[in-house]
């Protein structure tokens, strides 16, 4: 049996795109600019199937129809964002498994960032294609959910292994990481990771994708239940849903 393939590289200003290819299927995650997918696909000869849309932001889903009328790819996303999805074929929702030419992918419910996006799991890679809802060291803005449902979320994020691959939707990890310091500045996992982000940026590399066993034991907004992440951020014994909030409260006046 083939093996999964990943390619990732950068859309618009700052988004990611990803196409996932095996056998014949070839499966674009999010279609937030057309060129940029084409171009991929072109030059590794691939054809696009599908493309899995997480939500309905206009970066995440501006190449839908563009892309369905070039290669009569069929959309699949999120049943509570159907309305706001062009082209969409399919809907899906959190807990269903998916067959895409072999490929299984499951869908986990992940609102917050928007009230109905899904996140897509791929145990044969393995790979988890978060999108807005988790980056790294970060997590989206709560533009349509509130922060008992992005901690909800998130830690269903946060159950899958450790050696699954963390996609994100957006490189937002320098600002992050110096978030993550300002917040929890003894914990030497995110000068470590600041390090390594200063030298892929540097590069001009992503800091994307990195394992998520890595995010766990970085991220705050992964480890707001932490005895040492409330003590680092003044608030023991809170309610994780408290210090989630407060969490994302510093973070959105970066």
């Amino acid at each position: 049996m083939s093996e999964i393939e990943i390619r990732q590289f950068g859309c618009r200003s700052d988004n990611f795109g990803v196409l996932v290819h095996m056998g014949e299927t070839t499966i674009a995650i999010d279609a937030p600019e057309e060129r940029p997918i084409v171009d991929t696909l072109q030059a590794e000869g691939w054809t696009l199937t599908h493309v899995l849309t997480t939500h309905h932001h206009q970066d995440h889903v501006e190449a839908n129809e563009a892309l369905k009328a070039r290669f009569g790819a069929r959309i699949i996303g999120p049943k509570d964002e159907a309305a706001k999805i062009p082209g969409i074929d399919e809907t899906v929702e959190g807990g269903r498994t998916l067959d895409i030419g072999g490929i299984e992918v499951q869908v986990i419910a992940t609102p917050g960032h928007t009230l109905g996006e899904v996140s897509y799991y791929l145990p044969g890679a393995p790979a988890l294609f978060a999108a807005d809802a988790l980056f790294s060291l970060g997590c989206g803005r709560l533009f349509e959910g509130d922060p008992a449902m992005m901690w909800a979320s998130l830690q269903r994020l946060r159950a899958l292994p450790d050696e699954t691959m963390l996609y994100c939707g957006h490189e937002y990890t320098a600002t992050n990481v110096r978030f993550a310091l300002d917040l929890d500045p003894a914990n030497l996992l995110i000068h470590e990771r600041a390090s390594e982000v200063e030298h892929l940026r540097t590069a001009g590399k992503p800091t994307l994708p990195i394992a998520l066993g890595k995010e766990k034991k970085t991220n705050p907004f992964l480890r707001v239940d932490e005895p040492a992440f409330q003590k680092a951020v003044g608030m023991e014994g809170a309610d994780p849903v408290e210090v989630f909030a407060h969490a994302r409260k510093i973070r959105d006046g970066y």
